[in-house]
């Protein structure tokens, strides 16, 4: 008899398992308890002249150690995203009602509260103005912003023309330039906007913070959080 489990006998034992589960196992896979059955038929039946060979059984054992072990990692793993989901899922939930800066220059106005944002300024940057512009792209409102020592610059832009009237709700378009080593530089601007409601993720799609007036925006691209207000 051959030495080694034989494939029919083992595709005979799995076709038996499918044809008759039990309540207790209907996962339909041979388990180790299943493994070690086969491998004690398999001594049993040996030819006592030609009895099986230690290394190819330990070979046998190990490959189904091996299987067995990465299973076990695949299961853990599947709990530990779950667990990820779930603390994501958590955290989302709490910037409800919060501002979060994002990757834009757009920001919605309410007409009275005002719209802040971040300049990202390189060191040495002097004379730095923002540009506010409407949906038509018209500019409606250019105001100096102090540049300080440079990097991450905060603004506010109150929502009122160079006249000090209160423009309409609305999209408006930032636009930040200052003078870099003797040059007119455009630079990156950032915005706030308030966070709606939460769009929970899961395994194969991304957590989303519902902005008011601007839309979804990935949790993952969110750059800070600030109070609401």
């Amino acid at each position: 008899m051959s030495n080694t489990i034989d494939n029919s006998y083992l595709n005979s034992l799995k076709w038996q398992q499918e044809a008759t589960p039990t309540a207790k196992d209907n996962n339909q896979a041979l388990t180790q308890e299943d493994f070690f059955s086969l491998l004690s038929q398999q001594l049993s039946m040996q030819d006592p002249f030609k009895p099986v060979d230690n290394d190819q059984m330990i070979s046998q054992m190990s490959s189904f150690a091996t299987v067995d072990g990465i299973n076990s990692l695949n299961d853990e793993i599947k709990n530990m995203n779950t667990v990820m989901n779930s603390s994501q899922a958590l955290e989302a939930s709490s910037l409800v009602g919060q501002k979060v800066l994002i990757p834009s220059d757009k920001a919605v106005s309410d007409g009275a509260s005002p719209i802040t944002g971040v300049i990202s300024t390189p060191a040495g940057a002097q004379n730095m103005t923002m540009k506010v512009k409407d949906g038509a792209g018209q500019i409606v409102r250019t105001f100096e912003v102090p540049v300080g020592n440079g990097g991450n610059v905060d603004f506010s832009w109150d929502g009122k023309n160079a006249d000090g009237d209160a423009l309409p709700e609305g999209t408006y378009s930032f636009t930040a330039e200052a003078l870099v080593g003797g040059k007119t530089d455009t630079l990156p601007v950032f915005t706030y906007g308030h966070v709606s409601s939460v769009t929970l993720g899961g395994a194969n799609y991304d957590t989303v913070l519902n902005l008011r007036g601007v839309g979804g925006v990935k949790l993952s691209d969110v750059l800070a959080v600030a109070e609401g207000s």
